[in-house]
């Protein structure tokens, strides 16, 4: 079974499914990591629609998108089997999406902005988020390693996507938010479950954390400031 190792540094240990109303742990990753597969596979599939690619490139980079960043994750933490390979039924539902998206995009024609993108994209930062720093804690790791386990999670499919369609990755670039959300959103779950939270709500706190940033940051225009080399301090 997934998930059976002690979490370190105090935290609680896995609850029984009657005192957590979401159900049990495993069972709540499942589904957290199913979702998010399914907003980063749409961001793929856009950006790769957005790019004209064929029927390969447009598999290949949602893959990549839905699924790089937890496989870094998994072999960073030597877990076995990839958890693609553990759900391999996630690769028919993938090839599925990109089959349809296909065909409804020759059907009709239309444009796709790069902001169609960006809105699953901030859900499957949020989910992906919960999922791989729950893991790094289950795995025994220290908080601030589990939360930077959770920021590859979320990040390193996005940053797979841009490199193969040529672009420098946006995670890095366009000054908004991103990475920071999830870190946000890895310390919201370790601290929801320091107060002896659900598991479930302490999944549900790092989602909302992060992809609320996220959305945020997109709706308002909202950048970090960016670094100036050599103390210049032009605007």
């Amino acid at each position: 079974m997934r998930f059976s190792r002690k979490p370190a540094g105090g935290l609680r240990t896995l609850r029984s499914m009657s005192s957590d109303p979401f159900g049990s742990l495993s069972g709540a990753l499942t589904v957290v990591e199913a979702v998010a597969i399914l907003a980063f596979a749409l961001s793929g599939l856009i950006e790769a629609a957005r790019r004209n690619l064929d029927a390969v490139g447009v598999c290949v980079v949602a893959g990549l998108t839905a699924f790089g960043g937890g496989t870094l994750r998994d072999i960073l933490l030597d877990r076995r089997p990839f958890f693609w390979v553990e759900h391999a039924a996630w690769l028919w539902a993938l090839l599925a999406l990109a089959v349809a998206a296909m065909l409804v995009r020759r059907a009709r024609h239309f444009e796709l902005p790069e902001r169609a993108m960006q809105w699953p994209d901030a859900l499957g930062l949020g989910l992906f988020t919960a999922s791989g720093t729950q893991i790094a804690l289950d795995a025994a790791l220290p908080p601030i390693a589990a939360v930077l386990m959770g920021m590859v999670t979320a990040v390193f499919g996005g940053v797979l996507r841009d490199i193969v369609c040529n672009e420098i990755p946006s995670a890095f670039r366009d000054h908004r938010p991103y990475a920071v959300c999830s870190f946000a959103g890895g310390w919201a779950l370790v601290g929801a479950r320091a107060m002896q939270a659900p598991d479930g709500l302490a999944l549900l706190a790092a989602v909302a954390t992060a992809t609320t940033l996220r959305a945020a940051a997109l709706y308002t225009g909202y950048q970090l400031p960016p670094w100036r080399p050599g103390g210049d301090a032009r605007s």
